[in-house]
């Protein structure tokens, strides 16, 4: 006699299969839950939309780096520097990301609610004056009897006086008129006013989006005419700072991984802000991104000391200049503006 082997239906194989795939993904669920519930939770903000310079922010969070820190960090798109540090300064969020002359102006106005600058991410001011080259407008003094536009609350408005003392102008030489983020591009593109101020990577992007030729753009860039402004930079409040200094470290720590992995290939980085954002236009994010690494985030002096730091002597004559320009009343001390115990190590933040 031939004996009988009984063989199970390949459907009744994979039913009898459903209770161990739900066992194992279940258990799976519960070490990923065990996961984060054991990180820190972390609220930081941006400065302004999700954009191509905000790709380290965003990859450190999509590629685990800032979980490998222990941190579950959310992040959220802002409305301005000053919104952004006033949001780090009443406690809303953790740690965010803002013009450091932001930051100067509100500690001047605000002494006993202290925000420090811990990690330079623009060593130069990316505030620019634009102009048609139609206009005749080539230098700094070919703008003494024009009209700017620009929101008033700009950083390029605000430091104008220092622009304007460093290439020879009078302050009041030029008409200022104030206008939304949104039509100041247009008022150029249209002829409408003279010149705009703005960030270098953002108006020089939204004039060509409204037909300006970029060979019909002048751009007069704050740093290569004598203006020596920090730009933005990674904040984070006095109480964080001293009761969870660990946490601090570890963000920057992940985030300037992140900064490295975009100097290094741009064009992968920039696909965590479609990832984002997926209505963001790759192309541009790319360019965007890759004009701020140029222009504002690797420099000369970053070649020098790092990513993020600073040095003393600059850093004491750009408060002061800031001073200055914003008419502040008080001077912030160099020391409660930023604070460079956090960063990592040189070696990790050097570049060539």
């Amino acid at each position: 006699m031939i004996a009988l082997t009984q063989q199970r239906h390949p459907i009744s194989r994979m039913l009898g299969a459903v209770p161990r795939l739900i066992a194992a993904y279940g258990l799976a669920g519960m070490m990923v839950s065990a996961q984060a519930a054991d990180l820190t939770p972390v609220k930081f903000t941006l400065d302004w939309r999700f954009e191509g310079p905000s790709a380290p922010f965003l990859l450190a969070v999509q590629k685990g780096y800032f979980a490998a820190e222990g941190l579950d960090v959310t992040i959220d798109a802002g409305n301005g520097s000053a919104g952004a540090v006033t949001r780090v300064a009443t406690g809303a969020y953790d740690i965010g990301f803002a013009d450091f002359n932001a930051l100067i102006e509100y500690s001047a106005n605000n002494p006993t609610t202290p925000v420090q600058g811990v990690y330079m991410v623009y060593n130069n001011t990316p505030a620019a004056v634009f102009a048609l080259k139609s206009s005749g407008i080539s230098t700094p003094a070919d703008l003494k009897g024009k009209t700017i536009a620009a929101p008033v609350f700009d950083a390029g408005r605000k430091a104008w006086p220092a622009f304007a003392r460093h290439n020879g102008l009078a302050s009041d030489e030029v008409t200022w008129q104030s206008a939304d983020p949104a039509i100041r591009e247009t008022l150029l593109a249209r002829k409408q006013v003279d010149a705009i101020t703005g960030f270098y990577f953002t108006s020089l992007l939204n004039l060509e989006a409204r037909g300006v030729k970029t060979e019909d753009i002048v751009s007069l860039r704050y740093p290569d005419f004598g203006v020596e402004l920090y730009g933005n930079s990674i904040i984070a409040s006095e109480k964080l700072l001293k009761e969870k200094p660990e946490q601090v470290k570890g963000f920057l720590r992940a985030f300037n991984k992140a900064l490295q992995e975009t100097l290094a290939h741009p064009e992968q980085a920039v696909t965590s802000v479609t990832r984002q954002d997926p209505l963001a236009n790759e192309a541009l994010e790319l360019r965007r991104l890759k004009l701020a690494i140029e222009s504002s985030i690797v420099t000369d002096e970053v070649r020098q000391v790092g990513l993020g730091a600073v040095k003393e002597d600059r850093l004491e004559r750009a408060i002061e200049e800031a001073v200055k320009a914003y008419e502040l009343k008080s001077r912030p001390a160099a020391s409660s503006l930023f604070n460079s115990a956090y960063l990592p190590v040189v070696a990790e933040r050097s570049v060539r």
